[in-house]
């Protein structure tokens, strides 16, 4: 099932918008390409947190 912005994996809630929709992107990628979904989350969920850090954006919400 491909995510959207608005539907997306429980375990991306805590992200940063920003680092959400590339996790998004990326696990809708690998669901293309035939991953399992729960394979597709975990390397789109590395992948964003990567690529956010390599920008210097903000990762995870605060904990309130």
């Amino acid at each position: 099932m491909p995510w959207t912005k608005k539907e997306y994996p429980n375990s991306l809630k805590n992200f940063m918008a920003p680092v959400r929709n590339k996790a998004i992107d990326i696990a809708n990628a690998l669901l293309a390409e035939g991953n399992e979904e729960q394979r597709a989350i975990a390397i789109a969920t590395a992948k964003a947190e990567e690529w956010a850090s390599n920008r210097g954006i903000k990762i995870r919400k605060a904990n309130t």
